[in-house]
């Protein structure tokens, strides 16, 4: 999730965050290398910014899909995002 622009030129998540109206929640890997912790940091506040209502969680030393390739390493998070998923379900589906 690069914050954009894209190197094509197309615009990235922060520069489209107003266009948003559903609620996000963001479950980001703390150890992604694709998705830094300034860039998670820059599209929560522009998500607070244009006041889109929305929840961000970072799981430390967690990889990108901390949910299928290393569940067993990070069980504990997997499951803790699955309960914020399912609970995010409830109040918004």
């Amino acid at each position: 999730m690069a914050p954009g622009p894209f190197r094509d030129g197309s615009p990235g998540p922060i520069q489209r965050v107003s266009e948003l109206a559903a609620p996000i929640l963001a479950l980001m890997g703390g150890d992604d290398p694709g998705i830094p912790a300034d860039d998670i940091a820059a599209f929560d506040e522009a998500l607070d910014t244009a006041g889109v209502e929305h929840e961000v969680i970072t799981y430390p030393g967690a990889p990108h899909s901390f949910f299928d390739r290393k569940y067993k390493e990070f069980a504990s998070e997997s499951e803790d995002a699955w309960r914020r998923v399912l609970a995010f379900l409830e109040r918004h589906g």
